[in-house]
C-alpha cells in the first residue's frame, strides 16, 4: 500500500487519540499533518462549539465535508479526520481511494473518561446528541459503526500506547499490496 497511496488518514470516535496518532506518524514519515476539526476552527476563526451554536451542526458538516474534497489529491499528508467524517460518505469514499485509513477504536467507558480528563471538551466538542456523555457516545457509537467498519483499512484499538499505534500502522502501511481489513 505505501506505493500508491500517499496519505494516511486516521478515523475514529471522539477521544481516541487521532491527533496524537497522527502528529507522530507524520513526524515519523517527514509528511504534513492536518486534524480537520483544528482546520476548520483555524479557517473559521472560532471553536466548533462556537460555530455550531451560532450556525448549526449543518454549516460545520458543509465546511467539513469541502475540506475533506480539498484534500482528496493531497499527498505525504496525514489526516486526523473529525468523528463524523465518515458521514460524507461520498466524500469519503474519494478520499479512501487515494490513502489507508485507520480506525481507531475505544470503548464508551474509556472515551468518556477521556473526555472527561479533556480540559478543552466543553469548549471543542459540542454535544451531538444533547443527552449525557455516556449515552451520547454510546448512541453515536453504534449509529456510526457500519460507516466505520466499511470505511477503514485497519482497527486498532487505541488502549495501547500511542507510540506503538503509530509503529503498527506505520509497519502495515510500508507493506506492499495491504488492501484487506485488518483488526489490531
Amino acid at each position: 500500500m505505501g506505493g500508491e497511496k500517499r496519505k494516511i488518514i486516521l478515523t475514529g470516535y471522539r477521544a481516541t487519540g487521532k491527533s496524537t496518532v497522527g502528529m507522530l506518524l507524520a513526524d515519523k514519515l517527514g509528511w504534513e499533518f492536518i486534524d480537520t476539526d483544528q482546520e476548520i476552527e483555524k479557517r473559521e476563526g472560532c471553536s466548533i462549539a462556537r460555530m455550531v451554536t451560532g450556525r448549526g451542526w449543518d454549516f460545520f458538516r458543509d465546511l467539513e465535508k469541502e475540506l475533506l474534497l480539498e484534500l482528496v489529491p493531497a499527498k505525504n499528508i496525514v489526516i486526523a479526520a473529525g468523528g463524523g467524517a465518515i458521514l460524507h460518505q461520498d466524500a469519503w469514499a474519494r478520499l479512501m481511494a487515494t490513502g489507508l485509513v485507520v480506525r481507531l477504536t475505544a470503548d464508551p467507558e474509556t472515551i468518556c473518561q477521556r473526555l472527561a480528563d479533556d480540559s478543552r471538551t466543553e469548549g471543542q466538542r459540542p454535544s451531538l446528541t444533547g443527552s449525557d456523555i455516556f449515552n451520547e457516545v454510546k448512541s453515536v457509537l453504534t449509529e456510526r459503526e457500519p460507516l466505520y467498519r466499511q470505511g477503514s483499512n485497519i482497527e486498532i484499538s487505541s488502549t495501547i500506547p500511542p507510540v506503538e499505534i503509530a509503529e503498527n500502522i506505520l509497519k502495515i502501511f510500508r507493506q506492499p499490496g495491504t488492501s484487506e481489513p485488518l483488526n489490531l
